[in-house]
């Protein structure tokens, strides 16, 4: 085959290619900063023209024009995976709509359970064997492309090339279209602000943490500071599995403790699946073979990443009751974020040989309507709140007051090690719950 000829023949413009959506078309824009720029301009401009495009994405860290131009939500019909802080205010205004799952299963429900009928995705320019490379999203873009019955590639030559791994790349044969794009610069991810509660916990974290342990780090400012905690501290042959490609990643291998040599599997390679940071990440990713890019079935496979002994799993949450219920992603019926990997790294730590599986959180917070400080810690999860990891497969929390491993606990033993690491003005308050709630043993008060 004569890829350039091929890539010829499938080259079109942005208005060209939006022309392939039709009335009533399910439409998949891929994932964060892999979505498209050029035909969503080109398909907002048909508004007028077409009726119900339902249209879903994941983690958009850009405005999108189909819901600029179309406020009152006429036309488009937008969904997410999991949320960015975008999607969250879209959410709000009405204009966005969450897609339940459990991270790992998003192939599968592509390939087994959903229609796609126009796929767009971008992704590197076209190399010397007929290859695309997905760059920052592997995870299920390939599996996303091979549902779908038209498959739109726009090109942005900024991205950085990923290696496999697998799933990694989209073959010119596969393709249906092809827009050049006007390769904008990538979108960075600002760091988040590290406080001294992050701090706290991360120091509880890191001194669970052992030589030639596998790591994986969540989003958010505590896995943050554990990452940049690891990277100033003394452990050594330290090794990567992970959903999400982050700084604090670079910051430890630049720092010589990343080394995957001591992996049980994909030995001296950093596994990922998605990538979100800086440019300087971005640059560390292009055409480094020890990365290595998988989809997501592959990295949040409890199976899989079991499969590496001490493997330490790290992320955050919004609250957990007296149970051990865990809430990583609503306030009562707002939705904030998404389950997303959560539940598969809580089940692969508690798997692995000499693993760990942590959920951290600050235990108070400040309630932005009353300046109240409130407990992060409640006596039951509130009503419309959503149960991330349920209570049987609590394992350990942390906060700044210390950790509590909850595996195998009963009902009482789990209200008293949960208090523990409750904030002490808190505590008395929550004994008396947990009495009524008749899992508090008078003798432990």
């Amino acid at each position: 085959m004569d890829y350039y000829s091929e890539y010829k023949k499938k080259l079109r413009k942005p208005e060209e290619a939006a022309q392939v959506v039709k009335n009533g078309d399910w439409v998949d824009y891929s994932f964060g900063l892999n979505m498209p720029n050029l035909v969503d301009k080109a398909l907002a401009d048909r508004k007028e023209e077409l009726k119900d495009i339902k249209v879903r994405g994941l983690l958009s860290l850009s405005p999108l024009k189909i819901l600029d131009m179309d406020p009152n939500r006429e036309t488009f019909v937008y969904m997410s995976w999991h949320f960015s802080g975008y999607e969250r205010r879209l959410h709000d205004q009405g204009l966005c709509d969450y897609i339940p799952m459990v991270y790992r299963n998003k192939p599968a429900l592509y390939r087994n359970h959903l229609d796609v009928d126009v796929a767009i995705a971008s992704v590197t320019p076209m190399d010397k064997h007929g290859y695309f490379n997905s760059s920052l999203s592997n995870s299920a873009t390939k599996a996303i492309l091979d549902k779908a019955k038209v498959v739109i590639l726009e090109t942005n030559a900024n991205y950085p090339r990923a290696m496999g791994g697998r799933e990694e790349c989209i073959h010119i044969s596969e393709v249906d279209m092809i827009v050049e794009g006007d390769n904008p610069d990538i979108v960075e991810l600002k760091s988040p602000i590290i406080s001294e509660t992050d701090k706290a916990v991360a120091a509880n974290i890191v001194k669970e943490i052992e030589n030639g342990s596998t790591i994986q780090l969540g989003i958010g400012s505590m896995p943050n500071a554990v990452g940049k905690m690891i990277a100033d501290s003394d452990l050594k042959d330290l090794g990567m599995h992970t959903e999400m490609l982050a700084d604090s990643y670079l910051e430890i291998f630049k720092s010589g403790k990343l080394t995957n040599r001591k992996k049980n599997i994909d030995s001296g390679k950093g596994v990922w699946s998605f990538c979100m940071g800086s440019k300087e990440l971005y640059e560390w990713i292009d055409e480094n073979p020890g990365l290595a890019s998988y989809p997501v079935d592959y990295t949040n496979s409890p199976e899989v990443m079991a499969q590496n002994d001490k493997l330490i799993t790290i992320n955050n949450c919004v609250e957990v009751d007296l149970y051990g219920q865990v809430n990583a992603e609503s306030s009562a019926t707002r939705q904030i974020s998404g389950t997303g990997g959560q539940l598969d790294f809580l089940t692969g730590g508690f798997m692995s040989r000499k693993g760990k599986s942590f959920i951290c959180m600050a235990s108070t917070y400040t309630d932005k309507k009353t300046m109240e400080i409130k407990s992060r810690i409640a006596p039951n999860i509130p009503l419309g709140g959503i149960i991330t990891d349920p209570r049987s497969q609590a394992y350990y929390l942390v906060t700044e007051f210390g950790i509590a491993n909850l595996a195998g606990r009963s009902t009482w033993e789990r209200a008293e090690l949960i208090i523990d690491v409750a904030h002490p003005k808190f505590r008395e308050e929550l004994i008396k719950s947990a009495e009524k709630m008749k899992i508090w043993r008078r003798s432990n008060k």
